[in-house]
């Protein structure tokens, strides 16, 4: 025994392509903080991933062990897995301690099938969506990026039907870079003849500033670009404002019950305009979801749903549950580069503040599973 904690980083999916999470690009590590984990002393082991942004042999040039693609399962006890996305669906017992988001700790449906296999096995689950710093904040997320991405998407979408009304749009493929992103949206907006209204709620926090930044980067005046947060919220919906929009991007973050942002009574409103709904934050199974009109995630093979409407425009929606992967690389840079403090405590987590409140949830929430 080597005394060194050892970090495995798991691929995104298997082999088997029915549980693979599609196009899933992005890496809880980068090379760059894989490196700055082995310099501080721990062991870093990687799953082989073709799917992976970035390189099985970046890893292994800064020194990481290259393992082969979903071993963890047979990986000794005290090592951590690290992943982003849920694992794939199963019901063995989890023996290990992982470090993912697991999307199970506010009654998504199926939760607590997901959240009882960590008892079942002695295994520990820290949720990467309850890493909290001092004030409460997470200490690292996809929020700006998932808010970029889903605008991007939401005007593509948008302009695909001014130009294509009656023809579905299709699958979408991840971008080498920002620019790349940016000046292929506004290209889309110049065919389409005009620019859309989009509404963003949740405009204060970090999705929402994503959502608004590529709006403006996309050339769409300011003046076209509605920014709610709490204040314009605060007397409850429906909203006509949302209705009489071309786009409405939703960002905000579920913590309690809220009226409906939209649903069928507003969107049979004869002043509806609104024809792309993004819901970025995607809280699809939970039952207080503020946009009650769909009840699937859309993936980037089929990016959008159509919701139940009369009359024309036609909607669409689009949840995507990994919009960030749109942009892999530059997502995956920022939100390692953001969770590494945290990462170089795991040596301490049972003393070191944001992994001990964590496991403090993961027991409160074990706690409440049906006997």
């Amino acid at each position: 025994m080597s005394g060194k904690t050892i970090i495995h980083l798991r691929a995104e999916c298997k082999t088997d392509s029915s549980i693979a999470k599609p196009l899933e690009h992005r890496s809880a590590l980068t090379p760059t903080t894989a490196k700055a984990l082995l310099d501080a002393g721990y062991e870093v082991r990687v799953e082989r991933s073709e799917q992976r942004i970035f390189d099985d042999e970046e890893f292994e040039k800064v020194g990481c062990t290259l393992l082969p693609e979903g071993c963890w399962t047979e990986a000794p006890e005290d090592h951590i897995i690290l992943g982003l996305k849920e694992l794939p669906e199963d019901t063995f017992p989890l023996k290990h301690t992982h470090v993912q988001f697991a999307h199970c700790y506010k009654n998504q449906g199926g939760w607590a099938n997901v959240l009882s296999r960590f008892p079942a096995g002695n295994g520990t689950l820290y949720d990467l969506e309850f890493l909290q710093d001092e004030n409460g904040r997470r200490v690292a997320a996809f929020g700006y990026h998932a808010g970029f991405a889903g605008a991007a998407l939401g005007v593509e979408v948008w302009a695909h039907q001014q130009v294509n009304p009656d023809k579905e749009f299709g699958a979408v493929s991840p971008y080498p870079n920002e620019g790349a992103l940016i000046a292929h949206i506004k290209e889309v907006i110049a065919k389409s003849g005009r620019q859309p209204k989009v509404l963003v709620i949740g405009a204060l926090g970090r999705c929402g500033r994503g959502a608004v930044d590529l709006c403006l980067k996309a050339g769409i005046d300011d003046s076209n670009i509605s920014k709610w947060d709490m204040a314009e919220t605060a007397k409850g919906g429906p909203f006509m404002e949302i209705i009489e929009s071309d786009i409405f991007v939703n960002c905000i973050y579920l913590s309690q019950p809220i009226p409906p942002f939209v649903d069928a009574k507003s969107l049979a409103s004869p002043s509806r305009k609104l024809s792309v709904v993004v819901d970025v934050s995607c809280d699809t199974t939970n039952p207080h979801n503020p946009i009650p009109i769909y009840s699937v995630n859309t993936t980037f093979d089929k990016p959008t749903v159509p919701a139940d409407v009369t009359g024309e425009p036609k909607l669409s929606v689009i949840s995507i549950d990994h919009l960030p992967t749109l942009l892999p690389r530059e997502a995956s840079e920022a939100f390692s580069t953001d969770l590494l403090p945290s990462l170089l405590q795991l040596k301490d987590r049972k003393t070191a503040r944001v992994w001990k409140e964590a496991k403090n949830l993961f027991d409160e929430k074990v706690a409440t599973l049906p006997k």
